[in-house]
């Protein structure tokens, strides 16, 4: 029989490429996770993993074990769930990814008075890029994802639109293109800008907006925080897009004609996987939120 204790921590190390990491993932202590590692292989008759200084790979026999080790804590973990439901209690833990941006401008209030409404409920919150959350929940190792969403949806994913983030290109008030007459993408494309990893799904609609004009961008330096392009924005190293919810006046809005861009922010989750009375309560939460978005 193998541990399922086992296979948590297998994961978590697979995950992470590290006992430390993993630990905290559980909240257990870096020995109870060697341990429990141990007694796995010990179980299969095989090594999972290479050590070497800090270094931590899966083996052959490892790689082997990770996908069906997935497999077999979803199954587990969504039968428990259909169980746990039939009596309509909202308590357990709920895993929910979102991104800094969401984490801090969207969600304060929501997640107040969830966890005042709900208070058996453990909420494990994980910040993380949009994209690493997207691909997370796509694996089924999280429930909930609140993220900028994909452009183009995932056929494996329900994804739910909440709000509608309206973006703005701006700069410093001294910066040269403030006091320009006319702005178009053209002279943007003449100067320095600081953005989103183009692999980020902010990143892919302004360098759409460019490409579509035929225009390369001139990018000085990337960062996926987007509090820090707004303070190396507000010294005049360049110019970005940001969120208008963001803007205040140590920051110029440049007013480009018929050019309007936008995002769409919303909660994503997996359409085979059984959600929890938890995942369905934040979720209710959410969606009566909706009248209000902006």
């Amino acid at each position: 029989m193998i541990d399922l204790e086992g296979i948590k921590a297998f994961i978590a190390v697979a995950d992470t490429r590290s006992f430390s990491v993993a630990a905290g993932r559980l909240h257990l202590t870096q020995p109870a996770v060697s341990k429990r590692i141990a007694l796995l292989e010990n179980q299969m008759k095989v090594r999972l993993f290479d050590r070497i200084g800090r270094t931590v790979t899966l083996t052959e026999a490892g790689r082997e074990l990770e996908p069906r080790a997935k497999l077999i804590l979803t199954s587990i973990e969504d039968t428990q769930r259909a169980i746990r439901n039939l009596n309509g209690a909202v308590t357990g833990q709920l895993a929910l990814a979102t991104s800094h941006h969401i984490g801090l401008w969207r969600l304060p209030d929501i997640l107040r008075r969830y966890a005042a409404l709900y208070p058996e409920v453990n909420l494990d919150l994980r910040f993380m890029d949009s994209e690493i959350a997207h691909e997370q929940i796509v694996q089924g190792n999280l429930e909930l994802g609140i993220i900028t969403l994909a452009p183009t949806p995932h056929n494996r994913l329900t994804s739910i639109r909440l709000w509608e983030d309206e973006l703005k290109f701006v700069t410093a008030p001294n910066h040269p293109l403030s006091s320009a007459t006319e702005i178009t993408l053209e002279a943007l494309s003449q100067y320095p800008a600081i953005l989103p990893d183009m692999s980020t799904f902010t990143g892919r609609i302004v360098k759409q907006l460019f490409e579509k004009e035929q225009l390369s961008l001139n990018v000085s330096m990337s960062t996926n925080y987007l509090e820090t392009i707004k303070m190396l924005i507000g010294v005049g190293l360049g110019w970005s897009v940001l969120p208008r919810t963001m803007l205040d006046s140590s920051l110029q809005i440049l007013e480009l004609n018929s050019v309007e861009i936008h995002r769409d922010l919303g909660v994503i989750h997996h359409v085979q996987r059984t959600l929890s009375n938890a995942a369905r309560a934040f979720l209710d939460l959410l969606e009566r939120e909706q009248p209000n978005r902006h």
